[in-house]
């Protein structure tokens, strides 16, 4: 889950009680340490104080007196006794990074420190382009494989397929890297050669490819399409810093196609940069309308942020889908329109993540996602999940509305939208309508956790090609009799497993759905993929009937002026700033 998340001014919202405008990340603070050591300390161990402490704090954790010396010395003696005289070698800067980890562990789920390398892949993923192969990849049964390489990309130009196993990048095997590392290192500046090695079924000898990196688009808006003649779908999936232009582009060209009704799917987006949020809530709402507002400890952190009304209006009824995957600016977008009955929000509770992090610079590269504030949805909701137990606060217990956990709830936390609809706070987006998600048999999970599914269906596509047509193609009694002997063959399960597991309908249905996905990926690319999967989705098929609901909510908000509060002054909030 992506949660670091530099707070930027957006240059098209309009901030009430705000200062003026900060930069896209807040200046460089990288003092040192001037303190006199009448003490022996190690090279080293300097080096490591000052990037954590020094770079952040600088002279004001001098300026606190003999009890602050005394605390950093003895710090600084504690590491350098560690490193001396442990009994298995460790690092300096293993020591020091952990000693910080479990210091900002003390503050909350989310202040968090980043390493040079986390810092740049932070910064990294909120740019709108990167320069790579383009593919999208994932571990499938353990191995690096192509999930689908990108229309117009090196990878596609030069035959990669969906299905292949990268086995080595640069001579190095894959099998040995994480995910992360792997896509690391097929990155790099444009124009340079990667070489990598494929394995493809079917071929008696890996593939060696050399592959020219070039620019590609890293886009948050991963599908949008119309998923009826009348009804536009839009995934989005993370905000990085061209999120708010993606969607503008893609609800232009849905309402080309004759969109009448939307639906967005924030199921599963982490959040990410704030402007990008109010960017794109400001599509939604009506000028002069509250998104979200921040408070906390400093008079500078009490912003309320407002719609610019720069985008032409979108008068047509909107389902938003949330899960509890849904956190941070996608709760942020989900309860704007919830509270502002601009459309109705289906699905689970979301996830509940309401502290702002700003991130500060740090010395030699490093980075601190910082909790400064909190967020506030336009009926004064905080967003916020409480955290007192981080075991509950992981696992999701307990999330959600009195209606969800039949909990009873405290009257402050009770709230109204424009129309007078109650919504709860501290507890994440709880939907108006809820969908659960279905639950997958086990039978299905080994399947898919041993790839079976993706390998038939690629072994499949190369041997009936022709059979194939078009996006319309269903598999017939035959393909799945086809399916369990395959399985058998290749000794993923037994015949008598097999035979049991395809004698019930939903695991046939299932296997259905799943081996027609991968044939539609393969020949026709990852939307025809999508709409195949879309048919067996349960959240999904319940929000198309929905639009009934959020057409009749958004004609009595239109009926009534289409009022927008303000968010209530609270104890917390500086006289005169909101």
């Amino acid at each position: 889950m992506h949660l670091q998340e530099p707070i930027i001014e957006p240059a098209a919202a309009k901030v009430k009680g705000a200062p003026a405008a900060s930069p896209l990340l807040p200046p460089r603070l990288c003092y040192t340490l001037t303190m006199r050591r009448s003490w022996r300390i190690t090279a080293i161990s300097v080096f490591t104080l000052s990037l954590v402490l020094g770079g952040f704090f600088g002279d004001r954790l001098l300026a606190g007196g003999n009890d602050t010396r005394d605390s950093l010395r003895l710090y600084t003696e504690l590491v350098n006794v560690a490193h001396e005289r442990y009994g298995t070698e460790v690092s300096y800067r293993d020591l020091v990074y952990s000693s910080v980890n479990g210091m900002l562990r003390s503050l909350d789920p989310h202040t968090n420190f980043l390493s040079p390398e986390a810092y740049e892949g932070m910064r990294e993923r909120q740019q709108t382009s990167f320069y790579g192969l383009g593919i999208l990849v994932g571990v499938r049964n353990g191995q690096l494989t192509v999930i689908s390489p990108l229309d117009g990309s090196p990878a596609a130009q030069i035959g990669i397929q969906a299905g292949d196993v990268i086995s080595t990048i640069e001579g190095e095997p894959t099998d040995a890297l994480s995910l992360d590392e792997a896509i690391q290192r097929l990155k790099g500046p444009k124009g340079t050669q990667v070489k990598i090695t494929i394995v493809r079924r079917g071929l008696p000898e890996p593939l060696a490819l050399s592959v020219t990196r070039a620019e590609i688009p890293q886009t948050t808006v991963r599908q949008a399409y119309m998923m009826t003649p009348e009804t536009g779908y839009i995934l989005l999936t993370e905000f990085s810093r061209g999120t708010g232009r993606e969607m503008a582009d893609s609800i232009a060209k849905l309402k080309a196609q004759g969109m009448k009704q939307l639906l967005i799917d924030l199921r599963n987006n982490g959040g990410g940069l704030l402007d990008q949020a109010i960017e794109v809530a400001d599509q939604f709402l009506p000028e002069d309308s509250t998104i979200v507002e921040t408070r906390g400890r400093n008079r500078d952190s009490f912003q309320s942020y407002q719609a610019s009304g720069k985008y032409p209006e979108l008068n047509v009824p909107v389902v938003v889908l949330v899960n509890e995957g849904t956190a941070s600016a996608a709760e942020i977008l989900s309860g704007a329109i919830q509270d502002h009955d601009r459309g109705l929000v289906v699905g689970e509770p979301s996830w509940g993540k309401g502290l702002v992090q700003t991130v500060y610079n740090l010395s030699y590269g490093a980075g601190l996602a910082l909790t400064t504030a909190k967020y506030y949805t336009p009926s004064g909701r905080l967003i916020q999940r409480d955290y007192t137990s981080y075991f509950d606060y992981y696992t999701h217990a307990g999330a959600g509305s009195p209606e969800v956990t039949g909990k009873s709830v405290d009257p402050s936390q009770i709230f109204e939208t424009d129309l007078g609809r109650k919504v709860y706070g501290g507890g994440g987006i709880t939907p108006d309508v809820l969908v659960q998600d279905g639950e997958l048999l086990p039978f299905e999970t080994f399947l898919l956790a041993r790839n079976a599914y993706l390998t038939f269906a690629l072994d499949y596509t190369n041997r009936h090609k022709r059979v194939v047509k078009s996006p319309d193609w269903r598999p017939g009694e035959d393909l799945l009799q086809e399916f369990r002997d395959w399985v058998v063959q290749e000794k993923i399960a037994t015949a008598k497993e097999m035979d049991e597991a395809m004698a019930k309908p939903e695991i046939r249905d299932f296997a259905s759905l799943q081996i027609r996905a991968e044939v539609m990926n393969s020949l026709f690319g990852q939307e025809a993929r999508h709409r195949t999967l879309s048919e067996g989705d349960k959240q999904l098929q319940a929000a198309l009937n929905l639009f009934g609901q959020a057409a009749t909510m958004m004609a009595q908000r239109q009926e009534l002026g289409a009022p927008n509060p303000r968010i209530p002054r609270t104890d917390e909030s500086p006289k005169g700033r909101l």
